[in-house]
């Protein structure tokens, strides 16, 4: 009863392969929402699809429409034996056919159709029939889930990858066959039988970050939604993981350029992500909270907050140690999700997952917040990067008592102040914060100064005494002489009476 509803609503979709139940991917990457049970490595209840959003077509789709209609001279292939008689007579016969009668064939002579167009998708070159071939598999891939079962039935028969060539048609120079190649192989790895080899893995994610790091790349919607198919699984997940993908989605999304649909594209990635714990873990460690919320508090899109609500929560259900659970809710407090997800407890929402959301993360957050000390708030504000004069920074019982945990995990948050100093072009707010901190570790920790020469940190700040801001120049100056001075209380009243 469910999967009628949803083709009426949606139109033609893709269904992804999974023991624990099915997820809908449309042409537009929107997702429905379904009760599923069982054990699986992937996500059970995920997301909402929206039949109020637009679906635009991208440039993928655009040629995708103009390429279907093309003409081949197939006969001119046969004569030339170029393509045996076999495959000339089933591809004549479906070009010829209408969408029905094309629906008829691939349910009859799967096989068949399967082998006919990646036999000459490998045995003729041309651009046009590559283009026109590409978008008959895709078709069908589209058309049915099940449909991705004939490529693999025909992968086991003829004993090659299915993708083998797919990947290589990535390297050619026309658009439209290396984008939609990579499409069509992000729907043909996921059973579990016939996923990618490692090295392939490796080489596929690390092309699809790099194409999504690209600028203004035309096609970086259907960059994102091959991605978002591929995180369904956990292998991938690991693997895009590894290729600095998290810092990428992470990069994009903190680009003002970027859209509402891109910005729900690559959220869902993160979300299907932070299902695998070490993932999370990660995850929460690159600074993705911060991010998260920046978007949460200025978007005014619906699905793009509940993705990111979703996202949220398996940040703090996903990961195994307590420590990194515990880091999570930190840095949610510490960039004032709470206050996000005060408002939006009172209003009333249609989808009881985002009621349900809303209450799990309001209780995980209060609970965190009592627990919270000023020195896990003052490690989440360097963590995001995002230096500001907030108490702690002032307070002198706050140094006393935490200026030698700065030391802890090997100098972590000495080492983060100093990169934020690295960069000159910083928010002089940042740096003044930067500089006052590590001025105030000195007095409250004389034999940090070592600390201090190890990392950088000392010709920095006497760099910044030089800097084009003066409040910049004082930090920076008063710094200094914490660390020159052995007795800082002796100096602070002298610079008081002068």
């Amino acid at each position: 009863g469910t999967l009628p509803c949803f083709q009426r609503i949606a139109g033609p979709f893709y269904k992804g392969f999974g023991t624990r139940g099915d997820l809908l991917f449309w042409r537009d990457m929107s997702y429905a929402r379904l009760d599923v049970g069982g054990e699986d490595e992937g996500p059970g209840k995920i997301g909402i699809a929206s039949n109020d959003d637009p679906i635009v077509l991208g440039k993928l789709e655009m040629q995708a429409m103009q390429f279907r209609n093309q003409q081949i001279a197939w006969q001119s292939y046969f004569h030339g034996h170029v393509i045996g008689e076999e495959d000339f007579r089933f591809i004549q016969e479906y070009d010829q056919a209408d969408a029905a009668q094309k629906k008829e064939l691939v349910k009859t002579k799967g096989i068949q159709c399967v082998k006919t167009l990646m036999a000459i998708l490998q045995c003729i070159n041309k651009e046009l029939v590559l283009q026109y071939l590409l978008t008959l598999i895709d078709d069908i891939l589209q058309e049915d889930s099940a449909h991705a079962t004939l490529f693999h039935q025909y992968a086991d028969q003829s004993g090659a990858p299915i993708y083998g060539h797919l990947l290589k048609l990535m390297n050619r120079h026309d658009n439209y066959i290396v984008y939609m190649s990579s499409r069509v192989v992000s729907q043909l790895v996921l059973h579990p039988r016939h996923l990618l080899t490692d090295e392939d893995q490796r080489w596929y994610l690390h092309w699809l970050v790099n194409q999504l790091a690209m600028p203004n790349n035309e096609f970086i919607h259907c960059v994102a939604s091959a991605l978002q198919r591929l995180m369904r699984v956990d292998a991938y997940r690991e693997g895009l993981a590894s290729v600095h993908g998290i810092k990428t989605l992470l990069d994009v999304l903190s680009s003002k350029n970027t859209s509402f649909q891109l910005q729900y594209q690559l959220i869902f990635c993160l979300w299907l992500m932070a299902y695998n714990s070490q993932v999370a873990a990660t995850i929460i460690d690159m600074n993705a909270i911060p991010v998260l919320s920046d978007i949460l508090k200025a978007c005014g899109k619906e699905k793009v907050t509940r993705i990111i609500l979703a996202s949220f929560r398996n940040l703090l259900q996903k990961p195994v140690e307590k420590t990194v659970v515990h880091s999570a809710g930190v840095a949610m407090v510490a960039n004032k999700v709470m206050t996000v997800i005060s408002v939006l407890a009172n209003k009333q929402w249609e989808d009881e997952d985002i009621r349900d959301d809303v209450l799990f993360l309001q209780e995980k957050l209060e609970s965190c917040l009592m627990d919270l000390s000023s020195f896990d708030e003052y490690v989440a504000e360097v963590k995001s990067g995002r230096l500001m004069w907030s108490p702690v920074h002032k307070s002198d019982k706050f140094w006393r008592e935490n200026a030698q945990r700065l030391n802890e995990k090997n100098h972590e948050i000495l080492r983060i102040l100093t990169g934020l100093l690295q960069d000159s072009t910083q928010d002089p707010i940042i740096l003044g914060v930067a500089a006052h901190d590590f001025g105030e570790y000195v007095r409250h920790y004389p034999r940090g100064k070592k600390v201090l020469d190890s990392l950088g940190g000392k010709e920095l700040i006497m760099g910044l005494m030089n800097h084009a801001d003066g409040q910049v120049r004082y930090e920076a100056l008063v710094a200094v002489q914490k660390m020159m001075v052995h007795n800082w209380e002796f100096l602070g009243k002298q610079m008081r009476t002068d």
